[in-house]
């Protein structure tokens, strides 16, 4: 199976949830933002991986502009050479509006990861013989007043509904990329995949996420995140 077809049969099902207040607005880039999304699973998806890192869900000014999991405009389309058209959402939220690669925003967790890749690994081509990052969770939401909202944060039993899906898609992810480790980056991808992937035969780690909001992030993400790679096995 390939990353396409799993990605277009999510998109598909996620699409036809509904969720309550908090909830105001839900972007799915899985649709709106098709073409420079399959073109990162087509370009760098196509072959087994070692590692398969695991994001929470998209960013508003990350994946949810570009597509791509932390999906920062300025090195999705500088470095790893993706770029094509991003349509607006159905319903667009006035503060959170989706500017494709016209974003003037930069997102840091997005800059963070994928700016180590570029530093320790020079090429896009030498990270992605190893490496794939993926989000668990297609979906972006907003509260009313435009705060992005967590999908820990959305009512149980829609919660539980979404997570079977994003369950479903992460197994047949790991099918398709056989890595040996999957790694969650930060708490909440990593006891997904560790819920999602208890059947399977692959180990699940975690290394600490980029987000700005984390002032263990801010004290030196690419290095921390370097030993807990190298303590689960993975020598750069």
């Amino acid at each position: 199976m390939s990353l396409v077809s799993i990605s277009r049969a999510l998109s598909k099902k996620v699409e036809a949830l509904h969720f309550s207040a908090p909830v105001h607005s839900v972007y799915n880039p899985l649709g709106y933002a098709r073409k420079p999304h399959e073109a990162y699973l087509e370009t760098y998806g196509s072959s087994p991986k070692e590692v398969v890192l695991v994001g929470m869900n998209p960013g508003p000014f990350g994946m949810a502009q570009t597509g791509v999991p932390f999906g920062d405009v300025v090195l999705v389309r500088e470095w790893l050479k993706i770029s094509g058209k991003v349509e607006r959402p159905a319903a667009e939220h006035p503060k959170r509006q989706i500017l494709g690669f016209e974003c003037k925003r930069r997102e840091v967790s997005g800059s963070r990861l994928w700016g180590w890749a570029k530093a320790r690994f020079v090429s896009p081509e030498r990270f992605f013989e190893r490496f794939f990052v993926v989000n668990y969770c297609p979906l972006a939401f907003m509260e009313e007043g435009g705060k992005n909202l967590t999908p820990d944060k959305l009512l149980r039993e829609e919660r539980d509904r979404l997570q079977e899906l994003c369950d479903e898609a992460l197994q047949k992810t790991v099918a398709t990329l056989s890595p040996k480790l999957v790694v969650g980056v930060g708490a909440f991808a990593e006891a997904r995949a560790k819920l999602a992937l208890a059947e399977e035969k692959v180990k699940v780690g975690v290394i600490l996420h980029p987000s700005p909001q984390s002032p263990a992030a801010n004290r030196g993400w690419a290095e921390a995140i370097e030993k807990q790679l190298a303590a689960l096995g993975v020598h750069l």
